[in-house]
């Protein structure tokens, strides 16, 4: 007498049988993969914007170049006053081999205001600096308005003003500003720049017309340095000695790229908690899953019943819960995929940024809900598995 094995079923068998039971209750499925997809988006999207944030710093790193560095005064080694670089500072960096242009800006003892009328307390924090004309091209820095000093204008009571200084004084290119007791046209706006901050909130005028006019001293207080990238490191290391040779100790060496990415670190650490509120939601979507899956099973024992009187062996039962469950989290996940990725296109978009979801970042988050699908579907597949036939008919 031969013995009757049970059918075996392939993986297209269990497709079938996994969708027509996610069918049979849509709603369910629907709001059961929505909560797994709202956690693979917010997960996605935080992905995807820090990379696009993060893209979008290397390429203003290397449109701005990372090969610059800020000399300025310390202080001094047995007093709490600040230190002074010497005039001739600027001209001695310039002789370092490696460095391929110099520029200097000096801090001016003078006020910038609207008008004349103005009390002189209230000057906004905008810094009156002297500054060599070839400025903008060592910084990285572009004028939004007007024109940068020239040869003529540097000699003349003309002032380009940083992005901010001219917010706050609400000024245009052309209009007259009081500065120093005397009355400045502004020739130029500076656009925002990211390697030298400071400039935004800074009153720029020409070094001879800061001497002529203003008192200045000459005496530099912050110079820019470009240096070939191979020697950005040797050049670092001997500038203090070079810009100051009596007293190194009381000059500052930085690089202002490196600031930048110290920023970057900490939107990293904040991305990670991001990371950590998106891994909760993805949790709770998982729960939802499982939660429907054990309503499936138990409304459905006289399906089970039936099945198993039929033949299906509990292997059988138990594939077709866990491909209902694993399905159910794959189009929650496909979904949570690619409504991430749209969030982060917008908002790079929005931003001006390249917009950036890292392949990993998909497939990973893909991966995931396989993950907590088969997880979340173990238990009601089990349960649904261990049924007897009987007792499932009756009921």
């Amino acid at each position: 007498m031969r013995l009757l094995t049970a059918a075996r079923l392939g993986p297209a068998d269990l497709a079938r049988l996994g969708v027509a039971g996610l069918r049979s209750r849509p709603l369910r499925a629907v709001l059961a993969a929505l909560g797994i997809a709202i956690g693979i988006a917010a997960m996605t999207a935080v992905v995807g914007v820090s990379a696009s944030s993060r893209a979008e710093l290397h390429r203003t790193l290397d449109r701005l170049g990372t090969n610059l560095l800020t000399v300025g005064p310390g202080t001094k080694l047995f007093a709490d006053e600040p230190a002074e670089l010497p005039v001739e500072a600027p001209a001695m960096v310039g002789r370092i081999g490696p460095v391929t242009s110099v520029s200097a800006t000096g801090r001016v003892d003078a006020r910038v205001y609207r008008t004349d009328r103005i009390p002189a307390p209230q000057n906004g924090s905008i810094a009156v600096v002297a500054s060599y004309l070839d400025l903008p091209a060592t910084v990285g820095a572009t004028v939004a308005d007007g024109v940068w000093l020239n040869a003529a204008t540097a000699r003349y009571p003309a002032v380009v003003l940083g992005a901010t200084a001219a917010a706050r004084l609400g000024a245009v290119t052309g209009q007259p500003v009081w500065l120093g007791d005397l009355w400045f046209t502004v020739v130029g706006v500076l656009a925002p720049v990211p390697l030298a901050p400071e400039l935004d909130s800074s009153a720029l005028v020409g070094w001879d017309t800061a001497a002529g006019y203003l008192g200045f001293d000459g005496h530099p207080t912050t110079i820019y340095t470009r240096a070939a990238e191979s020697s950005v490191e040797a050049v670092a290391a001997v500038l203090a000695n070079t810009a100051n040779p009596e007293s190194p100790t009381e000059v500052q060496v930085s690089r202002p790229s490196d600031a930048l990415v110290a920023g970057r670190a900490a939107d990293d650490a904040f991305t990670g908690l991001l990371l950590g509120l998106g891994a909760v939601a993805l949790l709770v979507g998982g729960v939802g899953v499982a939660n429907t899956m054990v309503i499936s099973v138990l409304e459905r024992r006289g399906e089970i019943g039936l099945r198993r009187a039929l033949g299906a062996t509990r292997g059988q039962i138990r594939a077709q819960f866990l491909a209902e469950s694993l399905l159910l989290c794959a189009l929650g996940g496909v979904g949570g995929v690619l409504l991430g990725i749209g969030v982060t296109t917008a908002y790079a978009m929005a931003q001006g940024w390249p917009a950036v979801v890292p392949a990993w970042a998909s497939l990973g988050a893909v991966g995931a809900t396989l993950v907590i699908g088969a997880v979340a579907g173990l238990y009601p597949a089990v349960r649904a598995a261990r049924l007897a036939p009987t007792s499932a008919l009756a009921h």
